[in-house]
């Protein structure tokens, strides 16, 4: 009987039936490798979100005209999204009645959002240019992106939704509840911001693109998480090293509900750093890793390892792996990227599949490494670009 890896094992008989433990010789060595430890997070299976030291995280509410009557307009309700967790998410929209052209919502929301994040992304971009200055790193790769997804609340034994019936919803109550944004949107908003991109904003196609991304464990440093971003090679049978990349870091994350929109956005300015002082035999190991993955589409993540070749002698494993394909859209100032996903992460068995859309503001950043920079000109591409948002990429499409 030919062998089947742990993650494309079908349970059968009763639901109450256990799968058979997969030996510990068949799963990636990072357990060997790894001590968890600290840095280990129950709540990130998927990627390892790290954030800088200065950075800036907010979440607020935007659409009312007045921030009295936010009690008696909006309220938490029941979302259709499975979390691993088990938990239930809320999310935040208006009472029924409500809705954009009425007095209760404001007319010209993006300008009050530009106004509250500004000063955080100036701040932001000053802490990652001294950090580059410090460290000397040219490698270092800020974006300024808009992230269109739900924004998910989790109640506890003190925010239940038993407990909101006798007490008033405020922004207080909400900030001090377990928040996350979901980016998973539904495929009929991706034909249509595709469409949209094309024939309302006159945004040229510039590629389409499939990679794979293999995450690795590193045993000399527990905190870092090495990406590599690989291609298919020609034969398409391999794929094959692009680009190395080490830890994502969040420097700025502004999280809005958006009040009187079908979806919610998340503002984040955002660094990533390639890799480029690796020495012969750290790129050889990372190198073999990659050449022994076996491309294979029914297996989630769509890559496997043969026996034993999860990890690279005692230095790196790997942990997770993501396979996506993505068509961009875009102009000098802005870029729309629509991008499907299919991740495994072998640390948790646990797999997911999602649509994502995102745009990029490559404008505003060029203008933030100035020396001198304009913050009014900065100020009015941040308007511009969140109209375009509010106007066009809140809504799901169903009535376009």
């Amino acid at each position: 009987m030919s062998y089947i890896p742990p993650h494309k094992r079908h349970t059968k008989g009763s639901p109450s039936t256990k799968p058979t433990p997969a030996p510990e010789s068949l799963i990636p060595s990072f357990r060997k490798n790894l001590n968890f430890g600290e840095h280990k997070r129950k709540d990130k299976y998927l990627s390892e979100i790290r954030y800088a030291r200065d950075a800036v995280r907010k979440w607020f509410p935007v659409g009312l005209t007045d921030d009295s009557q936010f009690s008696f307009l909006v309220k938490l309700e029941p979302v259709s999204v499975e979390r691993k967790s088990g938990e239930k998410p809320l999310s935040l929209v208006l009472m029924q009645g409500c809705s954009e052209g009425t007095n209760e919502l404001m007319d010209e929301p993006w300008l009050l959002v530009a106004k509250t994040v500004m000063d955080s992304l100036l701040l932001s971009f000053q802490h990652v240019k001294c950090e580059m200055e410090e460290s000397n790193m040219e490698e270092l790769k800020p974006a300024l992106v808009a992230r269109f997804g739900r924004m998910l609340f989790y109640g506890n034994s003190a925010n239940s939704q038993e407990s909101m019936k006798s007490n008033p919803l405020d922004e207080t109550t909400l900030k001090q509840m377990k928040k996350s944004f979901y980016t998973n949107v539904p495929l009929s908003y991706m034909e249509y911001i595709g469409n949209l991109a094309v024939e309302k904003l006159g945004l040229e196609y510039v590629e389409e693109k499939e990679l794979y991304y293999v995450k690795l464990s590193d045993n000399l440093s527990s905190d870092s998480t090495v990406s590599c971003k690989c291609t298919v090679a020609k034969d398409q049978k391999k794929i094959q090293l692009y680009q190395i990349e080490v830890n994502h870091v969040r420097n700025m994350v502004a999280d809005m509900s958006c009040l009187g929109k079908s979806l919610d956005l998340r503002l984040m300015l955002h660094t990533k750093k390639i890799m480029t002082a690796l020495s012969d035999e750290e790129i050889d190991g990372i190198k073999n890793l990659i050449g022994s993955a076996v491309l294979d589409s029914e297996v989630k993540g769509g890559l496997r390892w043969p026996f034993g070749k999860g990890s690279s002698g005692s230095r790196y494993a790997v942990i997770c792996v993501w396979h996506t394909t993505a068509k961009s859209y875009g102009n000098s100032s802005i870029r729309f990227k629509l991008r499907h996903a299919d991740r495994f992460d072998f640390r948790s068995s646990a797999g997911e599949v999602s649509q994502e859309a995102s745009l990029k503001m490559p404008g505003i950043v060029s203008q933030l490494w100035n020396q001198t920079i304009d913050e009014n000109l900065v100020l009015k591409m941040l308007e511009d670009n969140l109209k375009l948002i509010w106007d066009h990429c809140l809504s799901d499409g169903s009535s376009s």
